[in-house]
């Protein structure tokens, strides 16, 4: 049986578009400097807001890669 290690970057991708684009943007600029990326969890979701809109949303997850 093979084990697997992993470490984890904690990380805030942001976007005007929305929750998913967010995660996405989040993932690629991990993904420039780490290799093996396997997972990820979001843990939270928030946003902010100008003149009563939403202007950018925010998540905060943790991405696992291989060592």
């Amino acid at each position: 049986m093979s084990t697997n290690t992993y470490q984890m970057a904690e990380v805030v991708g942001t976007s005007p578009i929305g929750v998913t684009e967010a995660v996405n943007n989040g993932i690629a600029k991990v993904a420039e400097t780490k290799k093996n990326i396997s997972w990820f969890e979001v843990t939270q979701i928030r946003g902010h807001i100008a003149d009563g809109k939403v202007a950018y949303y925010q998540v905060s997850m943790k991405i696992g890669h291989s060592l």
